[in-house]
């Protein structure tokens, strides 16, 4: 057995994908501290920022070539997946198109389920997203991150000062991932032959659409968990603000997969 035979015996290939606003390494970075010896970490991007502007032709199919390409580049054939928002979407639509490459799929909230029977059934929410989408793009951060929250739950604070450099893209890329949600219809049948575990972590105070989210893909998966995180929400995500407790359930979850 050769020296990187064993260093993946040893520490497994976990890839990460982020959600649509701020960069992975950002994202996954209080997570990583904790858990990051462990692992062999692939830390990926979205394929929608890739460019300064989303291509004119971005679907789903574009994220999920970027994550099979990162782990093929990681020489990775089997790895366990982690996905947020706009990357659990991403790595649902992984899941079903190479079942046979994932050791496990850990999700944070995912954006959507991106299927069309799932799209009319949550026709109101999107409804709502859409009339975001046709607002400045200066102006649709505010509404966005509210229409993520439970009715009721205050407002999160924004950041202070001039907004970083890789949000100037943002607006675009949320846009283009909103119609490629629509677009895409992801085979829910593949799901519910996949055998290996699943994790959904949601947070108390997300939009109620988590829950119906997870009730959902509880009943496609066959090996699924749901950990709900009180007073947690899509803009305060557990593997950001209880980064330790979300270590542990990844190590519950891995270990699940032999």
């Amino acid at each position: 057995m050769g020296q990187n035979e064993r260093l993946a015996n040893e520490r497994p290939p976990v890839l990460f994908v982020p959600g649509g606003v701020m960069p992975a390494a950002m994202s996954y970075g209080p997570l990583l501290d904790v858990i990051g010896d462990e692992v062999q970490p692939i830390i990926k991007e979205l394929e929608v920022y890739a460019a300064d502007a989303p291509p004119a032709d971005f679907g789903l199919e574009l994220e999920i070539e970027g994550i099979r390409r990162a782990a093929d580049a990681a020489d990775a054939r089997r790895f366990h997946l982690v996905g947020y928002s706009g990357g659990g979407a991403a790595s649902l639509a992984f899941t079903a198109q190479y079942p046979e490459r994932l050791l496990s799929l850990a999700l944070i909230e995912p954006a959507a389920i991106p299927n069309a029977e799932w799209m009319r059934e949550e026709a109101d929410f999107w409804k709502e997203l859409d009339l975001i989408m046709t607002l400045p793009p200066e102006e649709r951060l505010e509404p966005f991150i509210r229409l993520d929250l439970r009715p009721g739950v205050s407002m999160p604070p924004l950041l202070d000062g001039p907004p970083p450099p890789w949000m100037a893209n943002r607006p675009a890329g949320l846009a283009a991932f909103n119609r490629a949600f629509k677009a895409y219809n992801m085979d829910l049948d593949r799901l519910r032959h996949f055998q290996q575990p699943v994790y959904l972590a949601i947070g108390s105070l997300s939009n109620p659409i988590e829950e119906r989210k997870a009730k959902t893909l509880s009943a496609l998966f066959p090996a699924f968990r749901l950990e709900i995180y009180e007073g947690l929400h899509h803009f305060n995500p557990p593997h950001r603000a209880e980064p330790e407790r979300f270590a542990r359930a990844l190590r519950e979850l891995w270990a699940r997969a032999g």
